[in-house]
């Protein structure tokens, strides 16, 4: 029997080697989903009271008002710090995603979100900080610090990298932060497919209960690259990051990434 350290928090050679040893697959699913268990209850004590009663009204809501399914449900085993990348179409993703991971995510807003005094209430309650796309260099550097941070900690960061919601409903060409800070950090990316939400239109959905996908994709790592990202690397990763997040769609929403490609290249 191969000893199961040798696939213990390595999920690409036990990917390698599930199918030549079963009883070892077995035994490292299983020492996953504990390990996972764990990290939700750790990820998950920095969750207050309000906001846990908050979700789980939430989730509620979404039961009765969609029919919302989560496909993938073993990828949201990953334990420790990683980014959640999704596509974004319309204001309830956010909300989508974070009813149907088991951990808390800490989701990166665009900042015009913050401008209105109700929203930016709810947002900041919510734990999420404000990301100044257009700002200056110093005001860059300060998001991507309180992005390592949440990951420094242990957390979950979520992103949407087309930067704003799409509003056609197939995705665009994505923003290099998300890749930047997954390359910069080297840890894992949770790539999301959210399919249905485009349908969600006026208030007559509500009784509609409109057909909502989670597409949750395997966890995979961009390739580590050494001091400062020139622009074809930013886009190279970008690209990489977006392909996993395409494929998790429908052809008919996969927008410049349709055929994994982008702009033709």
């Amino acid at each position: 029997m191969l000893p199961l350290n040798l696939v213990q928090g390595c999920p690409e050679r036990y990917e390698i080697l599930r199918g030549v040893y079963p009883e070892v697959s077995l035994r490292a699913q299983n020492d996953r989903k504990r390990r996972g268990s764990e990290w939700r209850r750790r990820s998950n004590k920095s969750v207050t009271l309000s906001q846990k009663l908050v979700l789980a009204i939430i989730r509620l809501l979404c039961k009765i008002f969609l029919s919302w399914e989560v496909k993938g449900k073993e990828n949201l085993s990953l334990s420790g710090p990683f980014i959640v990348t999704a596509n974004h179409v319309h204001l309830l993703d956010p909300i989508l995603l974070a009813v149907s991971f088991p951990r808390w995510i800490n989701f990166m807003g665009k900042e015009e979100l913050f401008r209105s005094p109700f929203l930016r209430l709810i947002i900041r309650w919510s734990g999420t900080f404000s990301a100044h796309r257009q700002g200056t260099i110093k005001e860059k550097q300060k998001v991507l610090r309180q992005a390592k941070d949440i990951l420094d900690r242990g957390l979950i960061l979520g992103m949407f990298p087309e930067g704003s919601r799409s509003r056609d409903g197939k995705l665009r060409m994505g923003k290099p932060g998300s890749a930047v800070i997954a390359s910069q950090s080297s840890i894992f990316i949770l790539p999301v497919g959210i399919v249905g939400t485009d349908k969600i239109k006026g208030m007559s959905w509500l009784w509609k209960r409109p057909s909502i996908v989670i597409n949750v994709g395997e966890p995979f790592k961009l390739p580590p690259i050494g001091g400062k990202l020139n622009r074809s690397q930013r886009k190279s990763l970008t690209d990489l990051m977006m392909r996993r997040i395409a494929i998790l769609l429908p052809p008919e929403s996969r927008g410049v990434y349709l055929n994994n490609k982008a702009n033709g290249n």
